[in-house]
């Protein structure tokens, strides 16, 4: 994956944000209710938020060379993809339709269903599915499509103008420009970085908020994850705080009386529900883990953890405190859960034994770094605002935040400054170092002095242009390093060294690591914020990918939380906008 030093970069960064390409490459698009793929050559897959796969639609294509922007395609004789906001519908301005062909499946989970055939009245052709209608209208200057989960709703989706819709994509564009004043490479960054949280915002078919999605390949079911969505909204807080709130309400449908929460809530429509619920009780792995009806994969460690956290962090931007004294009794489910799990008493949960964090393939046991920081995080925020509701929680969050702090470095520090990634002393110590227990610093959990020698040895060990001792130059900065020490602790994707959370670059973490420099004023955050979007570009990824190593791959595009990149570079603009880069 590493280029070589002749190697042509597939993408190029324009001066206005945008990219440029000779060749096709893939386009993700993702609106409020429709998603697919774009293939310039000529192919779109279509899928509908809370539905699923509806149809895939072939066409004439267009020829390069492309100039690619937030779900928008354009081509030098004036062809391309224009995707509408205010309904599901798009236009492929320029391309002649050939065929539509409706799914026979929701999902890869769902039951294969007959194909209906196509419904034809004159330039219109219909696909009908049992979870959604695609409407497919040959216009005099291209091809205008529209969804919906039923006929209804796609033929609203006819009723907006060609034009409305060029106008809507365009102005889409520049609402995620959010940088002009920067550099080409750091501009195209932020855009395509500030699209995934954008477009994470989802929405159900009366036009009510229906979550944040993790991702364009994460939405069948449909659902929202705790933390994917932690990470994804810190792009939205100041931006869409009313999308937060609604965050928040269907977050606290999967909190349990006993503070326990899945790793996601499931969201979806009538049709895929009932769909969904077949395969929850039926498949025999899948009904190990969604133990109930709403959850996606129950019990997760991390996830009340983000409850608390997306609370403080709501507050923070607006100052409205409603949703903590609303959600009250749930906080205090979750603090008396985790204060169950501090067997010694020192302020520290300690873990179980298993695959339930965001390491959802390492089996992580004891202190983890990580999942700690997230509680000292979530106990500052039921000290600090809580006391108004009840002083007594408070002051009791409080000291244990104090215990936590105290005993973190008697649990986890290592000789060499650094935190352990988890275990126990009298167990099993992994030592490696990992961005995810950044949690550390990010939620104060360290001091100021231990949190500039854990960044400077970051970058000097999981920085890959630093690491001569992983042997593929310089890529990006690997989540974890050295691989893990103990195969039987992990498992599937992560089993592999340099793959998924075993060393791969997860823009979501490199984001962290940028806003934890620029936070402690330290220089270097460019590479960070800057070097997974190169191997991007050079790849030919259209939009901001989920996870990706030299020997590996990469995982999905368009996903959220790889939002952070351009929340870091935001929230801190100044300093940003000085470098060269």
């Amino acid at each position: 994956m590493t280029p070589s030093p002749t190697t042509k970069t597939i993408l190029t960064p324009l001066a206005d944000g945008q990219l440029r390409a000779d060749q096709a490459v893939l386009l993700p698009f993702m609106a409020p209710r429709l998603q697919g793929d774009c293939r310039p050559e000529g192919k779109l897959d279509l899928s509908l938020w809370g539905a699923g796969k509806l149809a895939t639609l072939s066409f004439s294509g267009w020829r390069g060379p492309f100039t690619y922007a937030p779900n928008r395609v354009e081509t030098s004789n004036d062809g391309g993809l224009f995707v509408a906001q205010s309904v599901p519908s798009l236009f492929l301005k320029g391309a002649r339709l050939k065929s539509l062909t409706p799914s026979r499946r929701c999902a890869w989970w769902g039951s294969l269903m007959p194909r209906q055939p196509i419904e034809r009245h004159g330039d219109q052709r219909t696909a009908r599915t049992a979870w959604g209608v695609v409407i497919a209208e040959q216009r005099a200057g291209g091809v205008l499509v529209a969804a919906g989960a039923t006929e209804e709703e796609a033929r609203t989706g006819l009723l907006i103008d060609p034009t409305a819709i060029v106008d809507e994509a365009r102005l889409y564009v520049e609402r995620c420009d959010a940088m002009p004043d920067a550099q080409p490479l750091m501009r195209s960054m932020i855009s395509q970085s500030l699209h995934a949280a954008f477009s994470s915002i989802r929405r159900d078919e009366h036009g009510e908020f229906a979550g944040l999605a993790a991702g364009q390949a994460y939405s069948a079911p449909a659902r929202t994850y705790y933390r994917d969505g932690y990470w994804t909204l810190q792009a939205l807080l100041e931006r869409e705080p009313d999308a937060v709130r609604g965050q928040i309400e269907l977050l606290a449908r999967g909190i349990q009386p006993d503070g326990e929460a899945p790793s996601g809530v499931i969201l979806t429509g009538p049709a895929q529900a009932e769909e969904w619920e077949k395969v929850r009780r039926s498949h025999e792995r899948i009904k190990e883990e969604h133990l109930r009806p709403g959850d996606w994969w129950s019990d997760h460690f991390d996830s009340p953890l983000f409850f608390i956290l997306t609370i403080g962090d709501y507050i923070k931007a607006t100052g409205d405190a409603q949703p903590l004294s609303q959600h009250w009794d749930k906080i205090v489910a979750i603090f008396d859960r985790y204060l169950g799990l501090d067997a010694a008493g020192n302020g520290l949960p300690v873990k179980p034994r298993h695959d339930r964090d965001w390491a959802d393939n390492v089996y992580r046991h004891g202190y983890v770094a990580y999942d700690l920081g997230l509680w000292v995080g979530a106990l500052d925020v039921i000290a600090e605002h809580g006391a108004a509701i009840d002083a007594a929680v408070s002051a009791r969050a409080a000291a244990v935040a104090k215990r936590a702090r105290a005993s973190l470095d008697a649990a986890l520090l290592q000789p060499s400054g650094t935190y352990a990634d988890y275990g126990t002393k009298d167990d099993f110590v992994e030592d490696h170092l990992t961005l995810d227990g950044l949690t550390l610093l990010r939620f104060g959990a360290v001091s100021p002095e231990r949190a500039k020698i854990v960044l400077g040895k970051v970058q000097e060990i999981l920085e890959s242009r630093n690491n001569k001792t992983q042997p593929y130059g310089d890529w990006g900065v690997l989540c974890a390093f050295p691989p893990f020490k103990r195969p039987k602790d992990t498992r599937e994707k992560s089993y592999f060294a340099y793959r998924y959370h075993n060393g791969s670059d997860w823009p979501y973490l490199t984001g962290l690591y940028a806003e934890q420099r620029l936070a402690y004023g330290l220089d270097g955050f460019e590479y960070p914020l800057l070097r997974w979007w190169e191997t991007c570009l050079e790849q030919g990824w259209m939009g901001a990918v989920e996870y990706f190593s030299p020997p590996w791959g990469r995982g999905s595009l368009l996903q959220g939380w790889s939002s952070m990149p351009a929340a870091a570079a935001l929230a801190y603009r100044d300093r940003v906008l000085a470098t060269k880069r």
